[in-house]
């Protein structure tokens, strides 16, 4: 299967909670760090989602975020530190391209958002995810 969603990231599920409706799993991305993903108990389920289980996690480009700056008082739990290695603008919107120890992401954001924070190749960023943007796909 093929899918139109940029980052796809490869990694062992390490840990998870299940709650009455959601789960949270832990993933170890095979660039290293952690990523937490927030699922359907019912996905989980059907998953087979366990300890030891290889797994893609899958971020749509638009659901990536970028800081240019570590920041704060947030509930974002994934957060990547990076490196720009490409900006294409678009007329409305730019994709951002950021080398991280989780593999490359793909971040859509608007040029606005480009210029304020004076992206450019080269440029020191954190990429931010929230849990609940992240789907779960197994072999």
């Amino acid at each position: 299967m093929t899918l139109s969603i940029r980052n796809q990231l490869p990694g062992t599920v390490t840990e998870v909670h299940a709650g009455r409706v959601m789960a949270t799993v832990k993933v170890r991305l095979d660039g290293g760090p952690p990523l937490l993903a927030a699922i359907t108990r019912e996905a989980a389920e059907q998953l087979s989602l366990a300890p030891g289980r290889p797994v893609h996690a899958l971020v749509k480009s638009t659901e990536v975020a970028v800081a240019a700056r570590q920041a704060e008082g947030l509930s974002i739990r994934n957060r990547f530190p990076g490196t720009v290695t490409e900006v294409r603008p678009g007329e409305v919107m730019a994709s951002v391209r950021i080398a991280t120890a989780a593999g490359e992401l793909t971040a859509v954001i608007t040029r606005d958002a480009v210029a304020d924070l004076g992206l450019f190749a080269g440029s020191e960023v954190i990429a931010l995810i929230k849990a609940t943007e992240v789907s779960l796909a197994a072999p």
